[in-house]
């Protein structure tokens, strides 16, 4: 398949899920965590559910980097914009994060200097503009997008650049899906692994998922058919008693990863000993800190963070969505007091989150619409 059509063929689509359809053990049941909040974006924006047997059920997992940020991280970064000679500096979709004391859109309406960026090469460009100002970088991501930070970072180093800093809040997948594992109440059959992660960090650091928990994980990618070549290869292996780590996303994603991203990454920062997640609570060794040698750099060692807990909002069950343990419409305020327009919760404001894919693609409840599979749809 060389072009975005091909990826997204109906007749190919119904084709795989026959084959999906044959691969189900007669009574069984099947639970797999997409772990990417692109991948819930695809398989809803797509109708993806409609095309998977009844036995076969998806769930969300906390890979939406923006939904797993605590509201206590949100109101540190307030407390740093409203510093003297300070300019915030964020992705869009951090803007409007509720915090305990507000979104970034409240602290600018009442006079912060909060800038929307599209990478943090843009915030070192308003650095250079303003030298009598202080420019903070509101850092989000898993490694996808740690690399950018670690370079931007090293490109101010060596422009000897002092009014940039970073506010790091990069956290690492690996931890979070073994906290995953670890939940009491996880029912996990297999894992859709994260195609941008992947493309980093590789294949290879999953493995202890097939070797310790019996999971089977496929790297995928994020066009229709990906998805729907993942689900099935993950049934193949248990069907045949594998539980391995495979790559579907072969055409993006080196087994071993990306050596010079990673490099970058080790370079700048360093392992947290501990972080707070959104709904999972603090998972050690989780998330990034900038490394001693570039703590010129580091906005939690130039401003005074304050570094409260909050507390998720009682109505908000964003933590239950993010383990796979409810789906977004069976929250108690999805759709209604909690919209994109008026999110409670994380999961309704970024553009992966899980909440905002269902509210968005229609899907308010369970109710799915079998794709007729025909003599002509199988192979």
């Amino acid at each position: 398949m060389r072009f975005v059509d091909e990826y997204r063929d109906a007749g190919e689509a119904r084709r795989l899920a026959a084959r999906i359809s044959d691969l189900c053990e007669p009574g069984r049941r099947y639970t797999f965590m997409e772990v990417c909040g692109g991948h819930t974006h695809t398989i809803y924006k797509h109708g993806l559910e409609d095309y998977l047997p009844e036995p076969v059920s998806l769930v969300h997992g906390p890979g939406c980097p923006v939904c797993v940020i605590p509201m206590g991280r949100v109101d540190d970064a307030i407390a740093i914009a409203r510093e003297p000679g300070v300019i915030m500096t964020s992705f869009g979709d951090m803007m409007r994060v509720p915090g305990g004391q507000g979104s970034f859109y409240d602290a600018k309406a009442a006079g912060a200097d909060i800038r929307m960026v599209y990478s943090p090469l843009d915030a070192l460009k308003i650095a250079r503009q303003h030298p009598d100002r202080t420019v903070v970088f509101m850092a989000i991501g898993f490694e996808t997008t740690a690399p950018s930070t670690a370079m931007t970072v090293l490109r101010a180093a060596a422009e000897d650049l002092p009014n940039f800093a970073v506010f790091c809040n990069h956290v690492t997948i690996i931890p979070a899906i073994k906290a995953i594992l670890d939940s009491p109440d996880q029912r996990i059959d297999g894992f859709i692994g994260p195609g941008h992660v992947s493309t980093v960090i590789g294949c290879a650091p999953y493995s202890f998922i097939a070797r310790d928990y019996g999971r089977p994980l496929v790297c995928a990618g994020f066009e229709p058919l990906d998805v729907l070549q993942s689900v099935y290869m993950l049934l193949r292996q248990l069907a045949e008693g594998r539980a391995e780590v495979e790559n579907q996303y072969t055409r993006v994603v080196p087994w071993e990863g990306n050596a010079r991203a990673l490099s970058a990454i080790s370079r700048v920062m360093e392992l947290r000993p501990h972080f707070e997640w959104r709904g999972l609570g603090f998972i050690a060794h989780s998330a990034l800190r900038m490394r001693e040698a570039y703590a010129a750099y580091d906005a939690e060692v130039r401003f005074a963070v304050p570094g409260v807990r909050v507390a998720d909002p009682k109505a908000c069950q964003c933590g239950e969505v993010l383990k796979g343990v409810l789906k977004p419409w069976e929250c108690k305020v999805f759709g209604t007091a909690c919209t994109p327009e008026t999110p409670i919760g994380t999961c309704m404001v970024s553009s992966e989150g899980a909440c905002a894919a269902y509210y968005n693609f229609g899907r308010f409840a369970r109710r799915r619409e079998p794709v007729a599979l025909t003599l002509e749809s199988r192979p």
